[in-house]
């Protein structure tokens, strides 16, 4: 058309067209491989700063930005059930949950230790230092899915809500968390006031991350699961992002590698969790 008419416009809007349609075409092909049985459900994410001190801190803040920009760019809805940060720099750790169709069969392919290599802001002598941060992540399940959980297994805990919240939170225990004691499990909730609704959503927790568990492990019962699960072994990141002496991100499962450090802090994942996905 562009020849018969002589005008490169159309050449140019003829390319673009077809680069929209090979990404909706991907796009399609991905959604194919979501076929889990929760893949379609909403997640629940939690990150956890690990060995680095401070920068492991501040790194799992970054992680936490990079997944809630991710998710607006989806047009996900993202929800702080639980938070701990540092009086000095970063967070300890964060629970989010992530609602909206496939978050879990895309987010899953994100469960394991990121590892950032990069100059320390917190290093006056301005050294290269190495953090870590882990990444686990649990389907949310629907209202109908019911869960047998031996009440004897658990140990709940009350404690005072920490961070916004005014008068509040230094009068009530409304915070929760809640121990299976034979994996050794830990989740907790303070993003209500209300005790009961801590507990609730707790609750509900344990028993996407013991389904997870026990889809993963291939067990026909809760009961079978044992053993501590909250340990987080280092060795085995899963990705690398490199600041300095150059800049890369590269998952370490698929090869996959892309240049631009900051368009990957700024929620452009969709490669490497595609790549993984289509590996799988």
């Amino acid at each position: 058309m562009a020849i018969e008419e002589s005008d490169a416009s159309v050449e140019k809007e003829a390319k673009e067209e077809f680069e929209i349609l090979k990404e909706d075409i991907d796009t399609l092909r991905i959604e194919t491989l979501l076929s889990g049985e929760y893949d379609k459900n909403s997640a629940i994410i939690a990150i956890h700063s690990g060995a680095g001190g401070l920068d492991a801190q501040d790194w799992a803040e970054m992680l936490l930005r990079m997944y809630t920009r991710w998710a607006d760019k989806k047009g996900y809805r993202v929800k702080t059930l639980d938070i701990l940060p540092d009086t000095e720099a970063g967070i300890k750790n964060v629970t989010l949950l992530v609602e909206g169709e496939n978050a879990y069969g895309y987010l899953k392919s994100e469960k394991g230790v990121h590892r950032i290599v990069r100059i320390s802001p917190f290093d006056p002598s301005g050294k290269r230092h190495t953090s870590f941060a882990s990444l686990d992540v649990m389907p949310e399940l629907d209202a109908d899915i019911e869960v047998d959980i031996n009440t004897n297994d658990l140990r709940i805990d009350t404690y005072r809500a920490s961070g916004a919240g005014g008068q509040h939170v230094n009068k009530t225990d409304s915070a929760i968390r809640i121990t299976h004691i034979p994996t050794g499990i830990v989740v907790q909730c303070q993003n209500e006031r209300s005790q009961h609704s801590n507990r609730e959503t707790a609750m509900k927790m344990l028993m996407s991350k013991l389904i997870e568990l026990k889809e993963r492990e291939h067990k026909d019962k809760i009961e079978d699961l044992q053993g501590d699960y909250s340990q987080i072994a280092w060795g085995s990141q899963i990705r690398s992002y490199v600041f300095h002496p150059y800049n890369m991100v590269k998952d370490h499962r698929t090869g996959a590698e892309v240049g631009n450090v900051q368009s990957v802090m700024d929620g452009e994942i969709d490669l490497f969790m595609n790549e993984y996905l289509k590996r799988a």
